[in-house]
């Protein structure tokens, strides 16, 4: 079973850094190709970056030069580095691992870690 652990949001002022972790277990990380997403109040979930097995990321128009996804496949973990952070880079964020078979992120989320950046 995919399980998917978050940490490292927080409440930070604008211009300021975060590093996110994410932990997964139940899958073959070191071939699986992981995401991060983003939910803000009243929005739908945005993939913002994604990583496969190889290292190599991609991003969404809305974090490019600010934010930089990485992988220690020895722990398992996906890491997302923000910074220059804004007052609408405020949501939940979450982790997903994209399943080998469908291409498709699992259903499975975890309970996601806050980042709150004030003005």
């Amino acid at each position: 079973q995919v399980q998917l652990v978050e940490s490292g949001g927080g409440l930070v002022q604008a211009g300021g850094s975060l590093r996110l972790s994410c932990a997964a277990s139940g899958i073959i990380f070191s071939i699986t190709r992981m995401v991060w997403y983003r939910q803000a109040p009243g929005k739908q979930r945005e993939l913002i970056a994604g990583i496969n097995s190889g290292g190599s990321p991609n991003y969404a128009d809305s974090v490019k030069g600010r934010f930089t996804i990485s992988r220690d496949n020895a722990k398992n973990t996906v890491y997302l580095q923000m910074n220059s952070l804004k007052p609408e880079d405020t949501a939940v964020y979450y982790c997903n691992a994209v399943d080998l078979r469908s291409g498709r992120p699992y259903n499975t989320w975890g309970q996601g870690t806050q980042v709150t950046v004030s003005s």
